[in-house]
């Protein structure tokens, strides 16, 4: 099985999009917007939901649904990290502050 840390999931992540990128360019004349990748990470998000409902067995959704559901989990936390630069966020520094905020909250 496949690791990676974060850092290496960054720079992964962003090269993977300047490919797409490219292919936008080629087949469209423009690269996506901003909001365009976030209507994308929005509707796997939405996969996700449905592809966890059929691993939970409330709704149809084929044979495959187990391997669907890891691969639009993988895609979710790229479009994250895509977005995240995009918007000029840090997103090793905000997740890193999302946790150690949510650790203190929960602490009693």
């Amino acid at each position: 099985m496949e690791k990676l840390n974060f850092k290496e999931a960054i720079e992964r992540s962003l090269k993977i999009r300047e490919l797409y990128h490219e292919l936008e360019l080629k087949h469209h004349g423009s690269e996506w917007t901003v909001e365009e990748d976030a209507l994308a990470f929005l509707t796997d998000a939405g996969l996700v939901g449905r592809l966890t409902m059929s691993e939970q067995g409330r709704w149809p959704a084929g044979n495959n649904s187990k391997a669907e559901l890891a691969h639009k989990l993988g895609e979710s936390i790229w479009w994250l990290i895509v977005l995240a630069e995009r918007m000029d966020i840090d997103i090793q520094d905000v997740t890193a502050k999302f946790l150690t905020k949510t650790e203190q909250l929960l602490k009693k």
